[in-house]
């Protein structure tokens, strides 16, 4: 409205949200859209805020929910249950075609050949192999194509990365959001939101210790004799969640907005005073408040058991033997870690509000304390593996995994207690790979990956397996020393000495020039000229 003196004041925002019926869509909007007229006096643009969405707008008729279904169906054909390969082709040409049939109205079609170019050649690398690094190709090739096509905005390289970061680490939270908004019952609303997280969370921990506890499946299937199908139908309808969050993003297609900071900070007033039921967040005060009571108590399940029985040395029952329970928890809690941790920098984000809680920082505490305790344990129950079935290039770096992620969860804390940001967090953790890295790059592993094997076996009188041989050699001259171990360990037999003479031969190949001189190879040359004749030749 316009004052006297040409002053001029906005309409209040309890008016404005009052009169959403002056709107062409009162059914869909709270506040109008376009600047009120009285006269010839102008009014103040009455609009909310953008929205950090510059989305692609959909079809009143439900077909992406449809297609996000039917893609969700071939997903639990493809992959549940199954060996992963050439499915991932399949299913990635499949997402591509759902997410062009679904957003046909709003591409961009001079950038749709580029985009299918870019797709089709990052599922070569896995038509060659899937892996991981194919795997890596292929969600690059696919947000890449999805952000050419249906983004008509033009971004800087570091907004296009962000923008990938955005739809692939909190788009698939978005299908809930959206599926909750299918309700307009606030009250039904609000509740869906606050504990989505901490059923959806606490979900998947059930099933990572579970897995992770021969004690907990077997109570599990005593609660419910002769149902077996019961439990694995929870495992199916994670599936789905899964698979339907991963498709959405490529579905319903939704990027921020540029325009969407300054007009933040053009009217914050009106930001400001928008109600907070309106401005649910799933990682509300609420709901992380929720996640963490439920999260400690089924942590401290895992803790507790593992206080008995794995550092009680508590008898276990007949039918589940030390190695089983020690191997089955090896690594689904450091997977479990790894999602807590996630959790955490999720929800502690700095100058959140529930970094200012009393209540959830002690939460956060104790349940980061469980997860400490949950990854030593996991070191606990490797140790105890590699006692009996010996050691390995990968339990090695199992090994390492674990103290990294531990020193992590650590560092999470750190950054919580000294209020520190993201970026610290993030350089404290490269520190500390990096020092990891150059210990690691002094240590001489296949040498004491061979003397431990040689010196825990049943040849040797320890607890373990008998000597793999074929391993033994493969870890190639630096093994030399154990070998010779092994050897007389084993009695002469003219195989072995034939493949430890050519390691023989491989070491001194490698130290015949000056130019390949290396400090450990010389002190293991130095070690191979001391030793006597006789031993090894039989």
């Amino acid at each position: 409205m316009q004052l006297s003196g040409g002053l001029r004041m906005p309409v209040p925002t309890r008016l404005a949200s009052d009169g959403w019926w002056l709107c062409e869509r009162p059914a869909t909007a709270l506040i109008c859209n376009s600047p009120l007229q009285t006269g010839s006096g102008p009014m103040t643009d009455l609009s909310t805020p953008a929205s950090d969405a510059g989305s692609a707008q959909a079809s009143p008729i439900p077909v992406k929910p449809a297609i996000a279904v039917a893609l969700a169906a071939l997903a639990d054909w493809l992959f549940y249950g199954q060996q992963i390969g050439i499915s991932t082709i399949v299913f990635a040409l499949a997402l591509a075609l759902g997410s062009l049939t679904a957003n046909f109205a709003t591409l961009n079609r001079s950038r749709m050949l580029l985009a299918g170019v870019l797709v089709l050649a990052g599922l070569v690398p896995a038509v060659e192999e899937f892996n991981a690094a194919s795997l890596a190709f292929m969600i690059l090739a696919l947000g890449v194509g999805l952000l050419l096509t249906t983004n008509l905005q033009s971004y800087k390289l570091g907004e296009q990365a962000a923008a990938l970061c955005d739809l692939f680490l909190v788009g698939p939270f978005r299908f809930f959001r959206d599926a909750i908004g299918l309700f307009n019952l606030p009250t039904l609303k609000t509740g869906l939101t606050i504990w989505f997280i901490p059923v959806a969370f606490g979900g998947i921990f059930v099933i990572l210790l579970v897995s992770a506890n021969p004690l907990l499946e077997k109570w599990i299937r005593l609660m419910s004799p002769g149902d077996a199908a019961s439990y694995l139908s929870l495992s199916r309808i994670l599936f789905w969640a899964t698979a339907l969050s991963i498709i959405w993003p490529f579905i319903h297609v939704w990027w921020r907005s540029k325009m969407a900071v300054s007009s933040a900070l053009v009217e914050p007033a009106v930001l400001d005073q928008t109600p907070r039921s309106d401005r649910m967040e799933l990682f509300g005060v609420a709901t992380i408040l929720r996640s963490l009571v439920l999260f400690n108590v089924l942590f401290a399940v895992q803790t507790i058991l593992d206080a008995i029985y794995l550092w009680g040395n508590v008898a276990l029952p007949a039918d589940i033997s030390y190695a089983t329970y020690a191997h089955r928890g090896a690594y689904p809690l450091i997977v479990t870690a790894l999602l807590a941790a996630g959790f955490v920098l999720a929800a502690m984000r700095p100058g959140g509000p529930a970094g200012q809680s009393k209540v959830i920082r002690p939460l956060v505490y104790l349940w980061v304390a469980q997860n400490v305790l949950l990854v030593m344990s996991s070191i606990l129950r490797l140790d105890l593996y590699v006692q009996i079935y010996l050691l390995t290039w990968w339990r090695v770096a199992a090994f390492i995994w674990m103290v990294l992620v531990a020193l992590g969860l650590v560092l999470i804390v750190a950054r919580i207690v000294l209020n520190r940001s993201n970026d610290w967090l993030i350089r404290a953790n490269l520190i500390t790979l990096t020092a990891t890295l150059y210990i690691c790059s002094l240590v001489n592993f296949a040498a004491i990956i061979a003397d431990y094997n040689v010196s825990h076996s049943r040849e040797a009188g320890g607890k373990g397996v008998w000597i793999d041989m074929n391993y033994l050699l493969s870890l190639g001259p630096q093994a030399l020393p154990a070998i010779d171990r092994a050897i007389a360990l084993r009695g002469f037999e003219p195989a072995l000495v034939s493949r430890r003479s050519c390691l023989v031969e491989q070491q001194a190949k490698e130290t015949a020039s000056w130019r390949s001189w290396g400090f450990r190879s010389w002190r293991l040359q130095r070690a191979l000229e001391a030793q006597p004749k006789s031993s090894t030749t039989g």
